[in-house]
């Protein structure tokens, strides 16, 4: 039996297409002046729930040595972790500066040939001449532990996932809210079970890195071809046999790139996890943040970016390799000698980094924001205060004098009419959730700011991703940027926001642009490009300009792209506003941290945790469904 389309039913004559959505508008309106006001549920310091959760921080930490879960379980994992860092610390520290350069820079060659090995070995001597050497290595060790943690678990479950289709059904909802949690969030708890130190900066380390290491390993194994494991059944193979001998051959080159962004992640939030005293060059650059000093923050900013480059490089060399290619003997000589003269290099010269090889920029680089905020003070109050005047502060104004119940109505029909009923109950779920905690003042406050510096990321990113597929020398020229701004982690943002714009809420809303642009233009260049060919020779040849190619054909069938980008862009944006706590956005993210920082008020920088969690839970749950629903002109009644 078929099914005819069937038009979706017309309108009454004379009405326009947003007649409904106007009189819903209206309605919420005059109900925002009639309750405005009322209902605001304000922050309350001092809330029960609050209270409650920094009793329990102080029960745990009074029966950590005497309760079953902590005595038999959770310590034991503490103290694994703390000796497996332990172990590669006191490796990289035996090697000492030649040689860990030494090995790097063999690795580096094996790897990718004299030219990777080169950038390694500059790399690596340019963490001494900074003067960070110790922080480095420190790095380099929790970095390693995570890394190792991270693939040991989420390789085996990935195969699984890429494997089993039930399995991978039953994981996604998880890494989903693993990677929508910002990086703060994962602190709170991992402090309350594991303390603070390096163990529970390497767990937490860990946990946020695991999410790519499944997805992408489940992505490689399920897209094998199924010729080729069909080809192993029928010679007689055995399922082990298969895995071994089929699945992961097959699936290696994606499997690195799995590696590459674990690494990659681990880095970012390695230098979070200074928060609760993990060890390495984010405590350097938390010192910077506390301080307001850019010169303390700078180089270990740089030292992080350069680390991340040179994993990355090496990373991505090794994944490009042809896995049945042998390595050339010239190479390898060279790879061995390099190992060797670094190795035979220790016993002779000093194992840290000799002072008189390094180079102080602490004074140059404060003198010069001194400069640049006497000389640009104008232009960037300007910024500042317009952006303030014409969206923050009104935006903010409407968000907390409005009802709590008002505003959870909007958005629920907000959601139900972007993404359907399951994303509008989803969000709804969670803004009642955030009033029950006693966050709600705070959540709308953090909202407002997640609001401005999502619109202004898609603003520039639709614009900078359409120049970069319409021209290829743009595009060539923006690539190797876009790179370098993606390797770098969050906290390096801050620097340039915190040298012009100070410690203010526009300052986390700067960074936060910063950081969520270069997805954003990925997927709006990638989406634009992917339109096809023929239909953009229809519409030229049909006698279309340049802007109505754009505006009516490319734009339009790149939608799926472009809503992937508002979703990355949210997602990325609150988990830079929330960092930004740290340089004056207030909020959420100034409770996360206070909650850090002084333990009488551990209960409510926890509940600002989850707070956050569920507000990016909600912003993702609407833009997702967004994405993978139809838009409504081109729905049908069947």
């Amino acid at each position: 039996m078929s099914s005819t389309a069937v038009p979706t039913p017309s309108r009454p004559a004379g009405l326009p297409r947003w007649t409904a959505p106007a009189g819903v508008a209206l309605l919420f309106v005059v109900a925002y002046l009639v309750f405005r006001g009322t209902g605001t549920l304000p922050h309350d310091k001092e809330a029960p729930q609050f209270l409650a959760v920094t009793q329990l921080r102080e029960w745990i930490d009074d029966h950590r040595n005497d309760n079953p879960l902590f005595l038999y379980f959770l310590n034991y994992i503490r103290l694994f972790v703390g000796s497996l860092y332990a172990l590669f610390e006191t490796v990289l520290y035996g090697l000492g500066w030649p040689g860990i350069t030494g090995v790097m820079g063999a690795l580096a060659w094996l790897a990718g040939g004299w030219r990777i090995a080169l950038l390694t070995v500059a790399g690596v001597s340019a963490f001494g001449v900074l003067g960070l050497w110790e922080s480095s290595v420190d790095t380099l060790a929790l970095v390693a532990v995570a890394v190792l943690l991270s693939l040991a678990i989420g390789i085996p479950i990935g195969v699984w996932a890429g494997l089993d289709s039930r399995v991978r059904r039953a994981v996604t909802p998880v890494l989903d809210v693993m990677q929508i949690m910002p990086t703060f969030a994962y602190l709170a708890p991992l402090a309350l079970f594991f303390h603070i130190g390096a163990p529970a900066g390497a767990i937490a380390t860990m946990i946020y890195s695991i999410p790519p290491a499944i997805r992408i390993t489940a992505l490689a194994v399920s897209g094998v071809s199924p010729t080729a494991v069909e080809a192993s059944a029928s010679l007689g193979a055995t399922r082990r046999q298969t895995l071994f001998k089929v699945y992961l051959p097959l699936a290696r080159p994606t499997m690195a790139l799995a590696i590459n962004q674990t690494i990659m992640m681990a880095l970012s939030m390695v230098v979070i996890a200074a928060l609760i005293s993990a060890p390495g060059l984010g405590g350097d650059i938390i010192r910077g943040l506390s301080r307001a000093q850019v010169g303390i923050m700078l180089p270990a900013g740089i030292a992080v970016v350069i680390m991340a480059v040179v994993l990355d490089r090496m990373m991505m060399a090794l994944a490009r390799r042809d896995p049945h290619a042998r390595v050339r003997r010239l190479d390898l000589a060279a790879a061995c000698l390099l190992a060797v003269a670094g190795l035979a290099l220790i016993p002779v010269l000093p194992k840290l980094w000799p002072e008189s090889l390094t180079i102080n920029l602490v004074a140059e680089v404060n003198e010069v924001v001194r400069w640049a905020e006497d000389n640009w003070f104008t232009v960037t109050t300007w910024i500042k205060d317009t952006t303030s005047h014409l969206l923050l502060n009104p935006l903010e104004s409407l968000l907390t004098s409005a009802p709590w119940w008002l505003v959870a109505l909007a958005v629920l029909v907000v959601a139900w009419r972007v993404s359907g009923a399951r994303a509008a109950l989803t969000a709804l779920g969670c803004l009642l959730a955030i009033a029950l905690l006693g966050v709600w003042e705070h959540t709308m406050q953090t909202m407002t700011t997640v609001a401005v510096a999502v619109l202004v990321t898609l603003v520039i990113g639709l614009l900078l991703g359409v120049a970069a597929a319409r021209s290829p020398r743009y595009s060539a020229f923006q690539r190797p940027v876009l790179d370098a701004a993606q390797t770098m982690p969050a906290f390096v943002y801050l620097l340039p926001a915190l040298a012009l714009f100070e410690t203010t809420r526009f300052t986390a809303i700067f960074a936060s642009v910063i950081y969520a642009v270069p997805p954003v233009v990925r997927l709006v260049e990638d989406g634009i490009k992917a339109v096809p060919a023929t239909v953009v020779e229809a519409a030229l040849s049909a006698g279309s300009t340049s802007g109505q190619l754009l505006w009516k054909v490319q734009l339009p069938m790149a939608r799926r792209a472009i809503l992937l980008a508002a979703n990355q862009g949210i997602v990325m944006t609150l988990a830079m506003v929330v960092v930004g706590g740290l340089v004056g956005a207030g909020a959420l993210g100034y409770d996360v941290v206070t909650g850090f920082s002084q333990r009488t008020d551990f209960g409510m920088g926890f509940v600002a945790g989850v707070a956050t969690v569920l507000l990016g839970v909600m912003l993702d749950r609407i833009t997702q469904g967004a994405d993978r629903r139809p838009s409504p002109r081109k729905r049908k009644f069947t």
